[in-house]
């Protein structure tokens, strides 16, 4: 008994001493923050508020992780809802998406689109499949499909190995396309066996030279892998038109520097546009050599705000030639991510889709060119909605990036510019990488394509036609300002004028 007494003394009296121990420790490590706050002169709060001022700074960064679970509304968040997210998550995961009792959507608001239905709707046996289009009638390596909502760029860099595994798989068995982002064509993208999108930035990454010159030798070896459909011109991109693609330093690891033909452990910064690229003859003449050393289709990836340029543009195209004309135009809004951007230009260059698309349309339709060049649609386009919506404003194809991440698991954490990312998907941390499981992410990338799809057929047969690529303006409204809203060929119609020289070289071409 006594020993016992003796021992429970002994663990008493030395917790106190460990309790005072730790308890100087502290008082002397909050002394020398409070010293180190009230002599610095750079942070006026932790000048004026020592020590309990870092608190702001720690509620602050928790406040960006606990908006979207305590305090955003299912459709007040940025840059995509709660709504918009759960519909991802469900359809990736197969999950029944159907709801009860009403919609969450706030109809009244300005700039809601709703479609058109028909008093008598498509029956089930009357609908049909997307349709086969061809891109590049020109080519020597044309290029069919039935697709109409794929994978758009991400780069082996910007996302992870395990990343661009599950979306080249994925894309297999959704029998989609898969661009690969400007960082060059991976082991990871072709593994997959799917159809892909070689996409050749700024900074030509994977086809250039020494000195940062095109290279005809690479542009055949990439061409010559069967799985390698189409080349895209990467000209700007939606959330940083006039700014170069940007990877860390600590992403470029050894095998993406190789792949990339670029310094290990240095940031990559691609230049502002093409530097051989100067006018609109000289994009002519790129596109044009790319085909030809290629044989396959090769188009562009623009922001586009500017009528002028468009006309400029497609009238150099009728002077050459109607086969001189890119066989497909990526139109990137305004609305696009990406992983690093400087803040202004994502918040405030370039316009959305709602504009630049139906734009560029009327000024395909305008020279004659809209059966020539196919319309590609990037910028925001996660639902069945925001697709059919596309569709309706001229787009022949959509493409997703984020609407993919999303499949992927991505939970919005704003990490895509450290390489941080807590789901595994921006991030070269092999310790954050095992989260991300391929043969899961393959299923689910799939199936969100899948189900998207036939999510826009159903939008497609209520508004009456057999499928999604009968689409067209008149099957849209847009709420505008009085709270009634406007049919989309009303709020952006057709051209009525149509150039001459292109109407006599399309009716010869076509």
């Amino acid at each position: 008994m006594q020993e016992m007494s003796g021992f429970l003394f002994g663990f008493v009296e030395f917790a106190a001493a460990l309790f005072i121990f730790l308890l100087g420790i502290t008082a002397m490590f909050l002394m020398i923050v409070y010293i180190k706050d009230v002599t610095q002169t750079k942070q006026a709060v932790l000048r004026n508020y020592p020590v309990i001022g870092h608190f702001r700074y720690f509620f602050e960064t928790l406040g960006e992780f606990f908006r979207q679970y305590f305090f955003a509304m299912d459709r007040e968040e940025l840059p995509f809802n709660r709504a918009q997210r759960t519909w991802v998550y469900k359809a990736g995961k197969n999950i029944n998406n159907t709801v009860a009792f009403g919609s969450t959507k706030d109809l009244r608001r300005i700039g809601s689109v709703m479609f058109v239905n028909s008093p008598f709707p498509t029956l089930d046996e009357d609908a049909v499949h997307c349709t086969e289009t061809v891109i590049g009638p020109y080519c020597e390596h044309p290029y069919k499909t039935s697709a109409i909502f794929c994978v758009s760029a991400m780069s082996y860099g910007a996302i992870s190995r395990p990343a661009v595994r599950s979306l080249a798989h994925g894309a297999r068995k959704a029998n989609i396309w898969l661009n690969t982002g400007e960082g060059g064509l991976s082991p990871y993208h072709l593994e997959g066996d799917c159809d892909i999108v070689f996409q050749m930035g700024t900074a030509k990454n994977g086809v250039s030279d020494h000195d940062g010159n095109l290279d005809d030798d690479l542009l055949r070896k990439v061409a010559a892998h069967d799985q390698v459909k189409m080349f895209e011109i990467k000209l700007s991109q939606g959330a940083k038109p006039g700014k170069g693609g940007i990877l860390p330093a600590e992403k470029v690891t050894r095998e993406i520097a190789e792949i990339r033909h670029i310094p290990v452990g240095k940031a990559a910064i691609s230049p502002n546009r093409h530097t051989d690229v100067n006018t609109n003859g000289e994009l002519l003449d790129l596109i044009e050599r790319i085909r030809r050393v290629t044989g396959k289709p090769v188009g562009f990836k623009a922001v586009i705000s500017d009528e002028q340029w468009l006309d400029d543009l497609f009238t150099e195209v009728i002077q050459r030639g109607i086969e001189s004309a890119p066989d497909f135009i990526v139109v990137d809004s305004a609305d696009g991510g990406t992983g690093a951007a400087p803040l202004p230009l994502i918040d405030d260059m370039g316009l959305p889709l709602r504009e630049s698309l139906p734009m560029l349309e009327n000024k395909l339709l305008e020279y004659g060119l809209r059966q020539r060049v196919k319309i590609i649609a990037s910028g925001k386009l996660v639902t069945p909605a925001d697709v059919a919506w596309a569709i309706c404003l001229g787009a022949d194809f959509c493409v997703s990036a984020r609407g993919f991440m999303f499949a992927l698991g991505c939970i919005q954490a704003l990490q895509c510019n450290k390489n941080t990312c807590p789901t595994g998907i921006t991030t070269h941390n092999k310790d954050l990488q095992r989260g991300l499981i391929p043969e899961d992410k393959i299923e689910k990338v799939a199936s969100y394509a899948k189900n998207l799809v036939h999510e826009v057929g159903i939008i497609a047969h209520s508004c009456g036609v057999k499928e999604p690529r009968q689409l067209d303006r008149r099957h849209a409204r847009v709420v505008m300002e009085n709270s009634l809203s406007k049919r989309l060929d009303e709020l952006h119609p057709f051209p009525i004028a149509v150039k001459t020289e292109s109407i006599n070289i399309n009716k010869d071409e076509e």
